[in-house]
């Protein structure tokens, strides 16, 4: 099963590209909004990989990112809507924006995307409407657990240039942990440093 795909663009069209991974030319399908992100011909590319098997062809979906081929495998498992069909929905519309109007039910949203009548719009929102509420806010918290620990290593990063500057571990930890209440939302590294160097100083 192929989950990524890496080569050089042998053929780049609209619906599908060819991909050359030494020497082998795979044929991917995508959507226009991968099309877009899409690099010119004898360039490297890395696509998010959907092998589709039936008794009478394999058949690979590529994505730009990740988040575009979750997408698509959530929309396949809506009984009716077939990998073709899902790739024509991602080219009409954004990932953002289809999880947003599945997720609040915006009927008429959905039924502006070319290919989705309104029942197949009303069996998204149905099958999908929980799933969706539940992917996205298990990204929201994986972002924010992700700031989290950026924050975190920046902050171990100012430490210890500080502490190579001469100044005490303790001392230098009061004067980061007041320079980062000082400083508000995500500030910069050298932000925090330079306010931290001035607090020490005063």
């Amino acid at each position: 099963m192929i989950a990524l795909l890496s080569g050089k663009i042998a053929y780049k069209g609209i619906s599908h590209i060819v991909v050359d991974a030494q020497g082998v030319g795979y044929r991917v399908f995508i959507p226009l909004t991968t099309f877009y992100e899409l690099p010119e011909v004898d360039e490297a590319v890395t696509l998010h990989i959907h092998t589709s098997v039936r008794d009478d062809a394999i058949t690979l979906f590529g994505f730009y990112s990740r988040e575009e081929r979750e997408l698509f495998q959530l929309m396949i498992s809506v009984s009716g809507i077939g990998p073709k069909v899902a790739v024509n929905i991602l080219s009409g519309i954004s990932s953002p924006e289809l999880l947003e109007a599945i997720s609040t039910g915006n009927l008429a949203k959905l039924v502006t995307i070319p290919g989705i009548g309104k029942k197949m719009a009303e069996r998204l929102i149905l099958e999908l409407r929980e799933k969706v509420i539940r992917k996205m806010a298990l990204d929201k918290a994986g972002a924010a657990d992700a700031g989290r620990r950026g924050n975190d290593e920046m902050r171990e990063d100012v430490l210890s240039a500080l502490v190579n500057l001469g100044y005490k571990a303790a001392k230098a930890r009061g004067a980061l942990d007041k320079a980062v209440s000082d400083a508000g939302d995500e500030p910069a590294m050298d932000q925090l440093l330079k306010k931290a160097l001035k607090i020490l100083a005063g």
